[in-house]
């Protein structure tokens, strides 16, 4: 194991970028020989698949992350806040795998990333994929779409399909007209497609070319109700995204990679197209951990980054707040963690240390990928893992929280 506490080097490092398709990925010759700064991946290994990626010979562990001039300033863990002994001692064990397959942790506290560490498969500027925290991105970028007035807030209450000028309403099944944005937001547009009928979809992808998609659902579904309209996680962050295609000039892509990424000066990353030709909406998309770490900083300043309103303030308050309740089935009381609830791909839980209860906002990815905001804190937690049980939230508040209350 290897723990920075005080010093850097800087050392120069030729970048290879590759761009295919809605990607950006650059990778560097490795570092990891040099014990002071994070193991990057070498050109090579940036062209293999995430889990071809070989384990790190030592987990690399820094309490005095390196600024790599990547618009996220750094502190020291202990001096800008945090109890450096306990985050280390977490370290340790997670690199000694007693808490499973993680593949990085990183801490920002009060704007300054201050603790940054890298297991396995990890690197720092290796994009690791993101699973359903996916649908954060998704969401957010509905909401840059607000902020630039090609919607309103007032829209989300509208019925989705008056955004979608493709589609031909005399084949819908009835009640279409009831699915709003809000309601897909939170995974409650009420559409019920089987699994025979999907795999029947599947075998003309040229019919889900375009608004396609979205016309299939509305055909294939059966009818949309008050009932039908529960939360099931399925296929909604997809009608997200195609109304972001409609309402923006030019495609979502581009906008998503000129309004936001490039905005947040995230330029290594990997973003999946779906069958539709639009980017993937729930899942398949690809951040480093310091782009993980941007994300939450975006979300703990209610939208702004670096002084300007990416956001607006209202989207990200209803966005990261408790609407759709999921305590029954998530809830873990004996780990800390109660008030389980989902906003607009956001999930929220009331984590729990001691006497003492801190509301968390988090984009969560299926294997072990997290963005935890707790904003009464001023912290960002990050987690990458690709087959992590599903305890990070327990394990945040039993050993992460504790580190910052005073």
């Amino acid at each position: 194991m290897t723990i920075n506490l005080k010093f850097k080097s800087l050392i120069a490092a030729a970048l290879l970028s590759s761009f295919s398709g809605f990607a950006a990925v650059s990778a560097a010759v490795s570092a990891e020989e040099n014990d002071s700064l994070a193991p990057e991946a070498t050109a090579a290994e940036a062209e293999l698949s995430f889990r071809d990626i070989s384990y790190l010979n030592k987990a690399f562990i820094d309490a005095t992350p390196t600024d790599r001039k990547d618009a996220i300033p750094v502190g020291e863990l202990g001096v800008d806040g945090g109890n450096k002994d306990m985050i280390l001692q977490l370290a340790q064990e997670i690199a000694d795998s007693k808490h499973g397959d993680f593949d990085s942790l990183l801490i920002a506290h009060k704007g300054k990333l201050i603790f940054e560490s890298y297991y396995l498969r990890g690197r720092v500027n290796l994009p690791h994929f993101q699973a359903s925290a996916t649908k954060v991105y998704t969401g957010l970028a509905l909401g840059r779409a607000i902020q630039l007035g090609y919607l309103t807030m007032a829209d989300l209450d509208k019925p989705l399909v008056s955004f979608l000028k493709d589609l031909d309403p005399a084949k819908f099944v009835e009640g279409v007209e009831k699915i709003t944005l809000h309601q897909a937001l939170t995974m409650r547009s009420g559409i019920r497609i089987s699994e025979e009928q999907r795999e029947e979809l599947k075998k003309n992808p040229a019919a889900l070319k375009g608004q396609g998609q979205v016309q299939a659902h509305l055909e294939h579904s059966a009818p949309i109700t008050l009932e039908s309209q529960s939360f099931k996680y399925q296929d909604d962050p997809m009608l997200v995204m195609q109304v972001i295609d409609a309402v923006v000039p030019g495609s979502a892509k581009d906008f998503i990679k000129n309004e936001l990424l490039d905005k947040m000066g995230i330029a290594t990353y990997d973003w999946g197209t779906a069958v539709s030709g639009l980017p993937r909406s729930g899942s398949h998309s690809s951040m480093t951990s310091r782009a993980m770490v941007k994300w939450g900083t975006l979300a703990i300043n209610k939208g702004r980054w670096q002084g300007e309103q990416l956001i607006p303030a209202a989207f990200v308050a209803r966005a990261t707040s408790k609407i759709a309740d999921q305590s029954d089935e998530y809830d873990d009381t004996a780990g800390g963690v109660s008030g389980t609830a989902y906003g607009y791909f956001w999930w929220q839980a009331d984590l729990s240390t001691g006497d003492k209860s801190y509301l968390s906002k988090a984009a969560r990815g299926g294997g072990g990928q997290y963005i935890i905001v707790i904003e009464e804190l001023d912290l960002v937690v990050v987690v990458t893992a690709y087959d992590l049980d599903d305890d990070t939230l327990s394990l945040t508040a039993k050993r992460i929280l504790p580190a910052f209350i005073k």
